[in-house]
């Protein structure tokens, strides 16, 4: 009988322990329409990945899904939003690799760790370094010979302070002990048309977006991050097949919700966007969108969404960045 009531009481306690907080769903979740907050524009990729997944989850579990732009403060409007919303699996958001890079510029209002539940990465986009024809530069070591002839003389482009293409770039000067200028521009559509003009000469790029121009000559492109080419640019040198070690940076969009998202609510999103990225026609929509689906478990993206933090406040301390 002793032994029986200590297991009665084991039991009880693990009971206890896994019993889900307030605000927590029944296994019945959903039960009504979910909004994805997207802390950017429409038409970006994050906005293009939060509706594709969307649309599927919609068809899956029979709910409304509503995508929810609220752009503004690098991204940190909408993650704003998101923290301070419910823990009930109602409000999500989907963001991209800038969440990371935000609280190492500026004081966010909320706390990237804390305030937070990793759901899971949902995708990985390529950055390629680009140039115009105009420079002298075919290879990336020609880059590198050329900017330390020439130190401080060479411009790059960017979308402006604290974008992924931005802190690449400084991480590439950092790696490569070169010294460019930096151009921000308040946004992509300006840094591009610029670039293919040859007003600045340099930019790290999405791969999807650099193609057609490289395509036709009016750019040419170097080199590309990623630990491998990526399936829309498979004729170019990674970084590190160029010679250039530690400037595997690009991308990264994942799934996000409030602190204390309940653990079956995150255990039945995570299993649903991985078999949503798996369907042969979102995973091709996206590709061709630049997007390589790339999912993990809630621990996996929590770490590297840790690992982010640190590297670019490492990379901003190191480059003397200033806020905006």
């Amino acid at each position: 009988m002793k032994v029986k009531r200590g297991g009665a009481c084991l039991a009880l306690f693990a009971a206890a322990f896994w019993m889900p907080g307030a605000g927590a769903q029944s296994p019945a979740y959903p039960v009504k329409a979910i909004r994805i907050i997207v802390p950017f524009t429409p038409g970006t990729g994050i906005d293009i990945l939060a509706r594709a997944s969307g649309q599927k989850l919609n068809e899956r579990w029979a709910q409304p899904v509503v995508v929810d732009n609220r752009p503004g403060a690098s991204g940190n409007i909408g993650s704003d939003a998101v923290a301070k919303s419910a823990p009930d699996g109602y409000t999500l958001m989907v963001t991209v690799n800038t969440f990371a890079i935000a609280p190492a510029l500026a004081k966010t209002p909320f706390d990237p760790v804390r305030d937070f539940t990793p759901v899971t990465q949902m995708a990985i986009g390529t950055l390629a370094l680009a140039v115009h024809p105009s420079l002298p530069a075919a290879s990336v070591p020609a880059l590198i010979k050329l900017a330390k002839a020439r130190p401080g003389e060479i411009n790059y482009a960017s979308p402006g302070n604290g974008t992924p293409q931005h802190m690449a770039a400084e991480l590439f000067k950092l790696v490569t002990g070169i010294s460019m200028v930096h151009v921000p521009y308040k946004g992509s559509a300006g840094a591009v048309t610029d670039l293919v003009g040859g007003q600045v000469p340099v930019m790290f790029i999405p791969m999807h977006t650099v193609l057609p121009y490289a395509q036709a000559g009016r750019l040419r492109v170097l080199g590309q991050s990623g630990a491998k080419r990526s399936a829309v640019g498979p004729d170019y040198p990674t970084f590190d097949e160029a010679g250039v070690h530690g400037v595997d940076v690009g991308f990264w969009y994942g799934l996000m919700g409030p602190a204390g998202l309940p653990r079956e609510v995150v255990a039945k999103l995570n299993g649903e966007i991985a078999a949503i990225l798996r369907i042969p026609e979102v995973r091709d929509g996206l590709v061709r969108q630049g997007l390589e689906p790339v999912t993990g478990t809630p621990a996996q993206f929590a770490e590297l969404i840790r690992a982010d933090l640190a590297r670019w406040a490492r990379v901003v301390k190191d480059a003397r960045i200033a806020a905006d």
